[in-house]
C-alpha cells in the first residue's frame, strides 16, 4: 500500500513539474531572459528549478565512462557485458590498449538501493592500470514476478561464478554491503576450490561484524525483529512496472533513511543549491547535482535478499559467531590461505563503524601476517572510502600497493 501511494504521489506532483519545466523553459528564451537577470527573476528561476529537480524520478544513470588516461594519453574505454545473468550482469569497462600485465580486478557494488554506478568515481581510478570489471545489479522492480527469486545465498552463487569466469589471477573489491556475501564466497573457495580462488581480497566499510562500532543503522536494526522488517518495509511493486506484485524492499525507503540520518546536512545542501542558483554560481551547483542526482537515483531489492541479510548480518550475526551457512554448507573463514585480506574503515564511518570491517582478519585465523593489511583512513566517512579527493590520493594507492604485492 505504501508503495502504490508513493507512485500516486509522485503522479499527481507530474503536471506540476511539467509546468515548472515549461516555465523555465521560457525564462531561458531569448525574448525573455532579461526578466531572469532581474533580483525577482533569478529567485523565481531558483525556485523552479529547485522544484523541478527535487520532484524529479531518476532513473538509472549511465556509468559515462568513454575514455580514461594511460601514460598520458588518452584512451578509448568500451563498456561490455561479459556474463549476463538475470539478477546481474558483469560488466567489463575494455580499454583500447595493449596491457596484458595489468591485474584483473572485479569491483563488487553494493545490493542496498543503489546502482552500481555509485562506485563511477572507483572504476574510473582503477581503470588506468587495471583491467576493470564490475557487478551491476538489477532493480527488483524491473524483475517479473515470474521470473527467479534472488537471496543472500544467491549472491554469493554469483560471485563465485564470476571468480570463477575470471580466473585465479583475480583481485576483488567488495564496498559495504557485499563484503559479507565476498568474504563468504571466498571462503567456500579457499575451503573446496582453492586453486580457483582470487589472488587478494580487498572490503571496503563493509558490515562483517555488526557488534563492534555499533552505528545508528545497527541500533535502529536492533530494535526489532525480522517479522517487523518483513511487515513494515517490505512492499510489492504497483501496477505500471514489470515487476508487478513482487514483494520488495522500495529503494525510496532505504534513500529515506539514508537522508534521515543527516537531514541537517542534506537541508543545508540543497539551501545552498538554491543560493547558488539566485547567484548564478553554475560550478558550485553542478557539482552538488551530479552528488544527488546520483545520490537519489535508487533501486529496489528482492524481499528475499534482504530479509536474509537483515537476519544474517544484522540481528543474528551468524558470520563471526561461526553459524553463516551457504545452502547447508558451513562457511569458515579459517580456511582462508590463499587469499590475501586487505580491510579498510573509515574514521567518520557513520553506516558500518569502525571494527566491524577488521573483524574478517580475527575470523581469518590461518592467514598468514604477510597475506593481510588493514587501513583506517582518518577523517573519511562512509562515501568517502570509494570516490573523491581522499579515496583517489590516499585510498587507492594503497589499494593498488596491495594488489601489485600479492599478484
Amino acid at each position: 500500500m505504501l508503495y502504490a501511494l508513493y507512485e500516486m504521489q509522485r503522479a499527481a506532483l507530474t503536471p506540476a513539474r511539467i509546468m515548472a519545466t515549461s516555465a523555465l523553459h521560457v525564462l531561458d528564451r531569448p525574448a525573455t531572459s532579461f526578466y531572469r537577470e532581474t533580483a525577482v527573476g533569478r529567485v523565481a528561476y531558483a525556485a523552479l528549478d529547485s522544484f523541478e529537480h527535487s520532484t524529479r524520478a531518476f532513473g538509472k544513470p549511465p556509468f559515462d565512462l568513454p575514455l580514461t588516461e594511460i601514460d598520458g594519453e588518452p584512451v578509448d574505454i568500451t563498456e561490455e557485458i561479459v556474463l549476463e545473468k538475470p539478477w546481474c550482469n558483469l560488466l567489463h569497462f575494455k580499454r583500447d590498449a595493449d596491457r596484458p600485465n595489468d591485474s584483473k580486478v572485479l569491483l563488487v557494488a553494493p545490493m542496498s538501493g543503489h546502482y552500481a554506478t555509485l562506485l563511477r568515481g572507483t572504476v574510473q581510478s582503477f581503470l588506468p592500470d587495471h583491467e576493470v570489471y564490475i557487478t551491476d545489479w538489477v532493480d527488483a522492480r524491473e524483475m517479473p514476478i515470474f521470473g527467479p527469486g534472488f537471496d543472500l545465498d544467491d549472491y554469493i552463487d554469483y560471485i563465485t561464478d564470476f571468480i570463477r569466469l575470471l580466473g585465479p589471477d583475480l583481485h576483488i573489491i567488495a564496498v559495504c554491503q557485499p563484503a559479507v556475501p565476498v568474504f563468504a564466497a571466498v571462503s567456500l573457495m579457499n575451503a573446496n576450490e582453492p586453486e580457483a580462488a582470487p589472488r587478494s581480497m580487498t572490503l571496503i566499510g563493509g558490515p562483517i561484524d555488526t557488534r563492534e562500532g555499533v552505528t545508528e543503522v545497527n541500533k535502529f536494526a536492533k530494535k526489532h525483529n525480522l517479522a517487523w522488517f518483513e511487515n513494515n518495509v517490505v512492499h510489492r511493486v504497483p501496477f505500471g512496472n514489470p515487476g508487478f506484485m513482487r514483494k520488495v524492499y522500495p529503494g525510496f525507503l532505504q534513500l529515506a533513511g539514508f537522508m534521515a540520518m543527516n537531514m541537517e546536512r542534506h537541508v543545508d545542501a540543497h539551501r545552498k543549491m538554491f543560493q547558488h542558483l539566485v547567484e548564478g554560481d553554475g560550478e558550485s551547483l553542478d557539482a552538488k547535482r551530479a552528488f544527488y542526482t546520483e545520490y537519489r537515483s535508487v533501486m529496489d531489492l528482492s524481499a528475499e535478499f534482504y530479509l536474509q541479510t537483515i537476519e544474517t548480518v544484522f540481528l543474528e550475526h551468524r558470520l563471526p559467531r561461526g553459524l553463516m551457512q551457504h545452502r547447508d554448507v558451513a562457511v569458515d573463514p579459517s580456511a582462508i590461505t590463499v587469499t590475501a585480506l586487505q580491510t579498510i574503515e573509515g574514521e567518520r564511518d557513520d553506516i558500518s563503524g569502525i571494527g566491524q570491517t577488521r573483524a574478517a582478519h580475527t575470523l581469518a585465523t590461518n592467514l598468514a601476517d604477510s597475506k593481510r593489511e588493514h587501513i583506517e583512513q582518518a577523517g573519511v566517512g562512509h562515501y568517502g572510502l570509494f570516490n573523491g579527493r581522499r579515496f583517489n590520493t590516499e585510498i587507492a594507492p594503497k589499494i593498488k600497493s596491495f594488489i601489485q604485492a600479492h599478484r
